[in-house]
């Protein structure tokens, strides 16, 4: 990996200060912090907001075959107001491994197993706001054993979709989830 950062950018960083909790959903918690940056030349101070949430597993189940497809999930999401088709994957539960979490998400939304479960990478939703993470898995060796086990309120139908259509389709108003489109960037590096 480059290390694109030198001394130089050492004085881009800012000193945090304590943070102050302003409100708790069961998504995530909105906070607060006083931080403060100084170049050398100027000092600046702000009240910046942070959404403090638990990690997340993107799995992507590439299913064997020629053409290679994937098992996608439909759903509603609430944010944009509209159905979206996604790669599976949740939150992680206090405790879990993202490793867990990406086996559990899999099983629970398609009803298959991974033979085989390979960490692509991480990344972080968003920097600006968000300070947590989304592992991203892709999931080998399927077997499909049981039927969906899904939380109370997650509605999800199962499709197959070949990459070749994915790589077509991404960002589309079908597939408008911005997180999609990095673990597809993941997958297609990944490949040999």
């Amino acid at each position: 990996m480059s290390n694109y950062f030198t001394d130089e950018d050492e004085k881009l960083k800012w000193t945090c200060g304590p943070k102050k909790s302003l409100l708790k959903t069961i998504v995530f918690d909105v906070t607060s912090s006083l931080n403060t940056c100084c170049d050398g030349e100027r000092t600046v101070s702000g009240e910046y907001i942070v959404l403090d949430a638990p990690d997340w597993v993107i799995v992507i189940p590439e299913i064997d075959g020629k053409p290679k497809e994937f098992y996608m999930v439909k759903q509603w999401r609430h944010g944009s107001k509209c159905l979206s088709v996604e790669f599976p994957g949740g939150v992680i539960d206090k405790g879990e491994e993202p490793e867990a979490a990406a086996r559990r998400e899999l099983l629970e939304e398609t009803g298959c197993t991974a033979g085989r479960l390979t960490k692509l990478g991480q990344v972080n939703p968003n920097p600006a706001l968000f300070s947590n993470h989304v592992h991203i898995f892709l999931a080998q060796d399927l077997e499909c054993t049981q039927k969906q086990s899904l939380d109370n309120d997650e509605f999800v139908n199962v499709i197959k979709v070949p990459v070749s259509q994915i790589k077509k389709d991404m960002g589309t108003e079908q597939f408008p989830h911005a997180l999609m489109s990095t673990a597809m960037m993941f997958y297609l590096n990944y490949l040999p």
